[in-house]
Parts: structure tokens; sequence; C-alpha cells
């Protein structure tokens, strides 16, 4: 029986800390980093303050655990193993360019409001940092992916690829197409991806 009911208060605990991260990201979203306060997110996910910050440690705690869990997540969809396995260069951008859009498409309303609030916050910065990192390790992955095919253009190095990269699929690139533009998210990944084989691989998209 006791193992019964640790088996529920894990779950419990589990459901709270997820209503509390699915709370704060909504949060975030709608209003702002520093719009958003403790006290909404325990509103919002019906549990006491002293649970938030049990569970998350306040906002920037929050912040960080639900960029973390992103990044585990795309680093348990075996990314880089895809990465390695791919014999194609075309289809390797091609691949590498739907993923990120995937991503902006599940993460674009939260990154725009934490690239907003990074330059006044510093743990919201080393959030950011956290979540720039991970996609940067798989642009590097990619980068280096082409250069093993034989698929760069000539004199472009694997840093500079990973650059070039970083250049087209960063956030900044999705927000300027999809906010700026007025761009569909569609017609914007399918120009970063010609923009991409025209200019990292040898002989372009042929």
């Amino acid at each position: 029986m006791a193992t019964q009911g640790s088996g529920r208060r894990a779950e419990y605990a589990a459901a709270t800390r997820q209503a509390i991260l699915a709370a704060a990201r909504q949060l975030f979203v709608e209003r702002g980093y520093f719009d958003t306060r403790v006290e909404d997110i325990a509103r919002a996910a019906r549990v006491a303050v002293p649970t938030v910050y049990a569970a998350g440690g306040g906002k920037s705690g929050l912040l960080r655990t639900l960029i973390e869990d992103g990044v585990h997540a795309a680093e348990a969809g075996g990314i880089h193993d895809h990465i390695a396995a791919q014999t194609d260069p075309v289809a390797l951008l091609r691949m590498i360019v739907d993923g990120t859009c995937d991503e902006f498409g599940k993460w674009g309303p939260l990154m725009r409001q934490v690239t907003a609030a990074a330059p006044k916050d510093a743990a919201v910065r080393e959030s950011l940092g956290l979540a720039h990192a991970s996609l940067r390790a798989g642009l590097a992955a990619t980068a280096s992916r082409l250069d093993e095919l034989g698929a760069l253009r000539p004199g472009l190095t694997v840093p500079e690829a990973t650059d070039v990269l970083w250049y087209f699929l960063g956030n900044g690139s999705y927000f300027t197409l999809t906010d700026d533009c007025g761009w569909p998210l569609e017609r914007s990944t399918q120009w970063l991806y010609e923009c991409l084989t025209t200019t990292l691989i040898d002989g372009g998209a042929g």
C-alpha cells in the first residue's frame, strides 16, 4: 500500500508540475515575461503560490525548465542520429529546414517573448542561450555532415557553413519573414530551403 500511495503522490506531483509549466508558458506568451506574476501562474494552474516556487523556483526557473524540456525533447528525437544517417545532401537540408520550421511553429510564440525580455534580464538571457546552443549544435552537425558528403561549395569551411545555417534558420530569420514581412510559415520555409541549397551545396539544388 505504501508503494501505491507513493506512486499516486508522484503522479500528482508530475501533473501539478505540468499544470504550472503550461500556465507559465501560456501567460508568458499572452502577457510577456515581465508582465506575468508568479501569483498569476498560481491562479491559472489552480495551485498555491508556494507550490509554484517549489515546482520551478519562480518565473526564471519555470522559463528555464520550459526551454530545457524543449531541448531534451528534441535530443530524445534522435536528431543527431538522423543527421549522421543522411547520405543525400539536398535531403539533409530539407530535413533540417523542415525540422526548424516545426520547432518554430511550436516554440515561436514563447521565443518571441524570451527574445524581447533577454536584454533586460540575465536569467532570461541564460535560458535563451540554452536554446541557441541546442539549435547551433544541430546546425554544426549538419554542416559537418555536408562536408563529409563532399557537398559544400568549394572554399566554404564547416564553421562558415554553420554560420550560414544559423543566419537562415535561427529564430531571427523566422521572425523577420513571418512577423515583419507577413509571409506564411510554409512560404518562409520553402524560401529558406531554396536559399540554403543555393548557398551551401556545390552545384546548388542540382
